[in-house]
């Protein structure tokens, strides 16, 4: 294979690996605007890996298996709003909470199937699959380079851009998404003027906890191809959490975040041993040791334009304003 072949592979190969990070990532900007932090990412992600697994493979349905994994992360979601917005708990334990508890879940759930059914047997049908593979789209499809890295993909990479572009245009263009930010900012000043602190906060949770179920869901049918593995998340919501901030809680810039991670996560596939011989332990924990600087030169670096939404984390307790 050629050098250019080789950087080709590269390429498509980092935009698979970015799209559940992605999710996770997209998911968790809508949270943080709400002005909640929910550090159950991985946990939603679970939830929606297994679920959508679940679904997929008992009622052989693709459609039904992203329904399920989306609803799965919106349950995880609404048990963290409940927690944190209604009974005014602590938003960082309520979190590592949720990663906990669908870390736990999932793989119960599992390892329960596999010991439940023959061996080699616990995998979505083939049709279930094909409907998750990338898109033939025809002559656009055949396009040289750009038909494989433009034109190539699962309907789930097309749906997780559209989000990032209705995101970005329903934060900055529209009146919700200006009521939402300003939630995110100042609750009280928001709810002075009529806007429902409370519901805002719960409708964009749960929905950011159903994206990022979506995102378990292509962990589990689309990377895995669709065979269930042990801690099959394997830590992606946490490297989505740190590209929230590399992201400037933007969605469009998210986009470019996840597909440099998303390298950075497949680089030692693509680097020949006779080039450079570094074990592959090192290369795994790269993406994790980018995650570490990103966060400390974000926090040096941040603009106010560009920083955490101002009532991020903080209870928002309205007797008190």
């Amino acid at each position: 294979m050629s050098f250019f072949d080789q950087l080709i592979a590269f390429l498509y190969a980092a935009i698979l690996a970015s799209v559940p990070l992605l999710y996770g990532t997209l998911g968790e900007i809508l949270i943080e605007k709400s002005g909640n932090l929910n550090l159950g990412v991985e946990g939603m992600m679970y939830l929606g890996a297994i679920t959508g697994f679940l679904a997929a493979f008992l009622m052989e349905s693709a459609l039904m298996a992203l329904l399920f994994a989306f609803l799965a992360g919106m349950a995880g979601a609404a048990l963290y709003a409940f927690i944190t917005v209604t009974l005014k708990a602590n938003q960082n334990v309520t979190g590592l909470t949720l990663t906990i508890f669908g870390t736990g879940v999932a793989n119960f759930i599992g390892e329960t199937l596999k010991e439940n059914y023959p061996a080699g047997t616990v995998v979505v049908a083939d049709h279930v699959k094909r409907a998750l593979l990338p898109l033939n789209m025809g002559a656009l499809s055949d396009i040289p380079v750009a038909g494989r890295l433009l034109f190539s993909h699962s309907i789930l990479t097309y749906l997780v851009v559209l989000i990032a572009i209705g995101m970005s245009l329903y934060l900055n263009r529209t009146r919700h998404g200006l009521n939402l930010r300003s939630v995110g900012e100042n609750p009280a000043a928001a709810d002075a003027v009529g806007i429902n602190v409370s519901r805002y906060k719960y409708i964009h949770i749960l929905l950011g906890g159903g994206i990022c179920g979506l995102g378990g869901a292509y962990i589990s049918l689309v990377t895995a191809v669709g065979n269930w593995q042990p801690n099959i998340v394997g830590g992606q919501g946490w490297i989505a959490l740190a590209l929230v901030i590399f992201s400037s809680w933007s969605p469009l810039r998210a986009v470019l975040g996840a597909l440099i991670f998303g390298a950075l996560s497949v680089l030692r596939l693509y680097i020949p041993k006779e080039v450079i011989d570094i074990p592959g332990a090192i290369f795994s924990m790269l993406p994790f040791v980018v995650t570490c600087l990103v966060l400390v030169i974000s926090s040096i670096r941040m603009r106010r334009e560009n920083q955490q939404p101002a009532g991020c984390g903080i209870n928002y307790f309205r007797e008190e304003r």
